[in-house]
């Protein structure tokens, strides 16, 4: 069994990968599952019928999701491919403590059109990690420590979700190179307790990989904590944008959970996690 459930499309800002490609793609990397989870990230994007709104990049709208033709897109693509690939449909939710209740609106209003959902703070307060416009003004502490506890408030606040997604983003973007895990430790692991009392996961993103961080997204220390704290619900997902993305690093990924000691890893089907053996061909 070979899944990636962390797939971007043409329906994400800052992806043009067709949905018929992607799945055409999946179909010729022999895996047997994927799941789109395009972008949705309230407070710096306007929903696609807003677009007059949004700033435009290479010609592109930067919106959410256009819900109405995604999920129609998703669900024929499910049809057409199904003798081959599995096609799940999901949303990746960048959410922010102050725009929890418009990501609940969408869990309210399209959760009977999805499989799964990832949780990811990609911003908070609205100011974004790539552009180093976060860590700006701020110490290293000083912004990991603001990462964590607004990651924290969010799973308290908002349980529409199946994993939540590269725990510790922010160490992508930190320009002064990786926080030392202790430092973050109490209030990673009161995150993870929450997760794993609201029967939730977190995901494996093997864009670390492609990154070329020096470890695992969530690094080795997380994934044993999650670990020794009960944790059970795993995923794996490229965070892929383009073809070359697909699919990438999966086997090695689960190579490196089995060496932690993770025996299995899940895809999910109407929000219900399925457990796969993670030695599995």
């Amino acid at each position: 069994m070979l899944a990636d459930y962390h797939v971007h499309s043409e329906f994400s800002d800052d992806s043009w990968y067709a949905v018929d490609d992607v799945c055409r793609d999946a179909i010729r990397l022999n895996l047997n599952e994927i799941c789109f989870t395009d972008h949705v990230d309230y407070g710096v994007k306007p929903d696609a019928d807003h677009a007059s709104l949004a700033h435009v990049v290479d010609g592109k709208a930067i919106v959410n999701v256009d819900y109405p033709r995604y999920f129609p897109t998703l669900a024929a693509a499910r049809e057409r491919y199904a003798a081959d690939l599995a096609v799940k449909r999901g949303l990746e939710l960048g959410v922010q403590s102050h725009t929890i209740a418009e990501n609940r609106a969408v869990i309210d209003r399209w959760g009977t059109e999805m499989d799964f959902a990832i949780l990811s703070i990609h911003q908070v307060g609205d100011a974004e990690f790539w552009t180093g416009d976060f860590q700006r003004g701020r110490t290293q502490q000083e912004y990991n420590d603001a990462y964590y506890a607004e990651m924290l408030k969010v799973v308290e606040g908002f349980s529409g979700y199946s994993v939540l997604g590269h725990l510790d983003l922010i160490k992508r973007y930190d320009p002064e190179g990786i926080y030392p895990f202790e430092r973050s430790r109490d209030v990673i692991a009161e995150i993870l307790t929450r997760v794993i009392a609201d029967g939730k996961g977190i995901e494996v993103n093997t864009s670390s990989f492609r990154y070329q961080l020096p470890d695992l997204q969530p690094s080795t220390e997380i994934l044993k904590l999650y670990r020794d704290l009960g944790g059970r619900i795993l995923t794996i997902g490229s965070d892929s944008h383009e073809p070359g993305h697909l699919g990438s690093y999966i086997t090695l990924a689960k190579r490196h959970l089995a060496a932690l000691g993770y025996t299995a890893y899940c895809t999910f089907d109407a929000w219900e996690p399925i457990f796969h053996p993670i030695d599995e061909q």
